[in-house]
């Protein structure tokens, strides 16, 4: 077995998928600052098409997805661990939280939580302008565009990178949750087409995001400094942008932004209490529990709402849902990969309820009230006749939040402060974008590793000008249209990804029902087994939870029973023709040993029985026969999906081939029920670890380091 690559060592370039998603997002940018105006007339044509005529389907895509992850989390399949079935979660519940608090906050948030409510409650669906029940849906459907459909997507994506990454031992890529529904392929042309296909619809969502990011800041950076922000001051942001990555890729500096844009979070929320405090709380808080109350209560309406019967040709013109629905499920779809890659690194250890739940319930809890109190502030300072500001607040040019900013106590500082935090927004969304991507376009060695440096770099200035050359063409609605766009092929992937996580959690179903359809066999190889001697077994038994093995004892056991024994059903097995592999190893930092065991089944996943040591501190109970700083150590056996949560130390001979064989009886049960299901799932898995404490804290520790925490 080859030695695992070193955490964090930078990958190799995945060629195909760089150079082609590369030259396409190139060759692109190149021909629209070329030749503008044809450019624009493609894109604006095929986004008329696409959303007027595929409309219902991106809407019935966020549906299934919603539908999807919920069946998941509350299904017994939710039992079921991102990793190993032993790994404890390396984040404890408020730390997870607060990393998927942060995960909602964006300066896209900022800007979109006031022009949001405005547009609504202009021409909004449903009402009337400017009514009572439009001013009541205004902030609600913003609420809902950022809601729980674009989370679930997120969801499935971060389910899909480590379901198969943490627990499968595959590449933290798209393409290894295709190989159970097309195979082999998936490790070749095949996959190479739908990741290029992930990584261009990521570099357009994106580039969204920041041109979005350009145009407020442009305006904010011109209204702090009385200047017009025009196209100096939007070039200058982006190679801005492009400069921050190349500084953080070059100079190792990657922990310190990570750690300012936590700071920066906690500045929004400051922010968003301001405005509640200092504006008209009572109203702010009356509203929000009405948003609140009125989302759950139209949430599964509002889902699959197409507006078949709406025959406003008036409403109709003004592409409310084309620009709106349809836009904010392809943005959702594109920063799918960037986000889901994020959620998956920090939630190993977490059952896939534990996770879909974090996911669709804590991010979208803040979402939903900065757009319930910025947008609250808005609809209330239109509906009380300020028409100026009503035409700001619509504005995609970036001045409605400026605006509303503008009437409250302190104003120029807190535009100030919230230019500061827009741009550190700006800077770490282009900074991670810039590292996910040259993630995408790797061959990662391992779980931990990253792009080349380089590469972060390269595509920092591809994703620079693209941004601004659509920019150049009309602004944020260019970026709309190329999103919608490219969120068609990126649906697509959706499903797949859909159908690769179901058929791989059907074999974990298989896996928890084998236990029941193997349960008579080895109860009846115990009975015959049983004979003299049964009555001394039970001071046997108790022994052994009396007793805390030292190093010593342990590796004189693996020496002299569990080793012979295993090796032993290893000959048998070959004798009569299995695939076998039978090997002895050092549990790192000792001399233990550890014995594993390994039967081969062609595209069949293959049967794995590890008896390894792990080290344990002597527990508060014990009785006072050892000193409770003293280590012991459990003898676990493992599967290829972790430890399978019972100790073998003291057991005879007999009792571990019998082990042996109960758990090669349940694999056989799987492999069984999985060909005779209608459609047999065949999926490959990764190399499998034959050393476990990475996914353990060892004694004396509190925690232990994430991946990518660096």
């Amino acid at each position: 077995m080859t030695a695992a690559p070193p955490a964090g060592a930078a990958s190799k370039v995945n060629w195909p998928v760089f150079t082609i998603s590369a030259a396409i997002i190139v060759a692109f940018t190149a021909w629209a600052a070329a030749a503008p105006g044809p450019a624009y007339e493609v894109l604006e044509g095929a986004f008329t098409w696409i959303s007027g005529t595929l409309g219902w389907y991106f809407i019935l895509t966020a549906a299934i997805v919603v539908i999807f992850v919920l069946i998941v989390a509350f299904s017994r399949s939710g039992r079921v661990k991102l990793g190993p079935d032993h790994s404890k979660p390396r984040f404890n519940l408020f730390t997870w939280t607060a990393m998927l608090f942060a995960a909602g906050i964006g300066v896209d948030l900022m800007f979109f939580a006031v022009v949001g409510p405005a547009t609504n409650l202009r021409v909004g669906p449903g009402a009337a302008e400017g009514t009572l029940q439009a001013a009541e849906e205004a902030a609600l459907w913003t609420m809902f565009h950022y809601g729980i459909p674009g989370w679930a997507m997120y969801a499935l994506m971060g389910m899909a990178f480590g379901l198969f990454a943490y627990r499968y031992h595959l590449p933290l890529s798209i393409r290894s949750a295709l190989l159970p529904i097309i195979g082999r392929r998936a490790r070749g042309a095949t996959g190479d087409v739908i990741e290029t296909t992930a990584v261009i619809g990521t570099v357009f969502g994106i580039a969204t995001s920041l041109g979005i990011g350009v145009v407020f800041l442009s305006f904010g950076i011109g209204w702090v400094f009385d200047v017009e922000a025009g196209t100096g001051t939007q070039v200058a942001l982006i190679i801005l942008a492009a400069v921050v990555v190349t500084f953080s890729t070059v100079s190792g500096v990657d922990r310190g932004i990570r750690r300012l844009s936590e700071l920066n979070v906690l500045v929004a929320i400051l922010l968003m209490l301001y405005v509640l405090i200092s504006g008209q709380t009572v109203q702010l808080l009356n509203a929000l529990v009405k948003n609140f109350g009125d989302f759950v209560a139209r949430f599964p309406g509002m889902l699959t709402e197409t507006f078949a019967y709406d025959t406003s040709e008036a409403w109709l013109d003004e592409g409310w849902v084309e620009w709106w629905t349809i836009f904010f499920w392809a943005w959702w779809m594109a920063w799918a990969p960037f986000v889901g890659l994020f959620l998956a690194r920090i939630s190993r250890g977490r059952t896939l309820r534990q996770f879909i739940i974090g996911v669709l319930v804590v991010p979208f809890g803040f979402i939903a009230v900065w757009i319930s109190i910025f947008g609250n502030a808005t609809v209330s300072r239109i509906r009380g006749g300020d028409t100026d500001f009503a035409d700001q607040a619509e504005d995609f040019e970036g001045s409605g939040y400026f605006a509303l900013m503008a009437e409250y106590p302190g104003a120029t500082f807190i535009i100030g402060v919230s230019v500061l935090v827009g741009l550190l927004f700006y800077v770490t969304s282009a900074d991670s974008g810039a590292l996910v991507l040259a993630n995408f376009t790797s061959k990662t060695r391992d779980t931990t590793s990253d792009g080349p440096p380089w590469l972060r770099i390269v595509w920092s200035f591809i994703i620079g000008g693209l941004t601004l050359v659509m920019l150049l063409l009309d602004g944020i609605y260019t970026l709309q249209m190329g999103t919608v766009i490219v969120g068609l092929p990126l649906s697509i992937i959706l499903y797949l990804l859909m159908a690769g996580v179901w058929r791989a959690l059907r074999l974990e179903n298989y896996a928890a029902d084998s236990h029941q359809f193997t349960l008579s066999s080895a109860l009846s190889e115990r009975i015959v087994a049983s004979g003299e001697g049964v009555r001394g077994q039970w001071r046997r038994r108790l022994a052994r939870h009396m007793h805390y093995p030292t190093e010593a004892e342990v590796t004189e056991f693996m020496n002299t029973v569990a080793a012979p024994a295993i090796e032993e059903v290893a000959a048998e097995l070959d004798s009569q023709g299995a695939e076998v592999r039978c090997s002895r190893g050092t549990v790192p930092g000792t001399e233990i040993p550890h014995m594993d065991l390994h039967v081969y089944f062609g595209d069949q996943p293959e049967f794995k029985y590890q008896a390894y040591p792990i080290a344990h501190s002597v527990p508060s109970f014990a009785p006072r026969l050892r000193p409770r700083d003293e280590i012991c150590y459990q003898v676990e056996i493992f599967s290829a999906t972790g430890s399978l949560g019972h100790d073998i130390f003291g057991y005879t001979r007999e009792q571990i081939i019998t082990d042996v064989i109960d758990a090669y009886e349940r694999h056989l049960a799987v492999l069984t029920m999985n060909e005779e299901a209608g459609s047999p799932v065949t999926m490959e898995v990764g190399e499998v670890p034959d050393q476990w404490d990475h996914d353990r804290t060892r004694p004396g520790e509190t925690s232990r380091p994430t991946e990518g925490d660096s």
